[in-house]
């Protein structure tokens, strides 16, 4: 019994969050061009702070005007050597084609928000 209840939640936990890669080049670009903070974010399957981070970040894009959002699996090796990230859990802003922001590992929602506020 006790395994079946740590399969289920193990289940529910790591496919909770719909993890799928958003980023594409061409929207990236067009969103800077456009002026909106870009937020880019990596994930790996199993991590479970990468989904607790993608709840946060899915939140602060509806909070937030003029904020573009994208996210991928730190394994798709051309989007992470593009940003130069070799973690899971990492966290990019940029703003007028600059990063202005990166942390590395779970980042608290308050963290995230004013990273956000402050690129604003």
């Amino acid at each position: 019994m006790k395994k079946i209840f740590i399969f289920i939640f193990c289940l529910f936990a790591f496919n909770a969050n719909a993890k799928e890669t958003t980023f594409d080049k061409a929207l990236f670009d067009k969103a800077q061009s456009e002026g909106k903070i870009v937020v880019v974010s990596s994930w790996v399957k199993y991590c479970t702070s990468c989904a607790s981070q993608i709840k946060v970040l899915d939140k602060a894009k509806n909070d937030f005007n003029n904020i573009e959002y994208f996210k991928f699996d730190v394994r798709n090796k051309e989007i992470a050597d593009l940003f130069n990230i070799q973690y899971q859990t990492t966290l990019l802003i940029f703003k007028d084609n600059k990063e202005v922001y990166r942390s590395i590992g779970e980042t608290s929602k308050e963290a995230i928000y004013k990273a956000i506020k402050s690129s604003i």
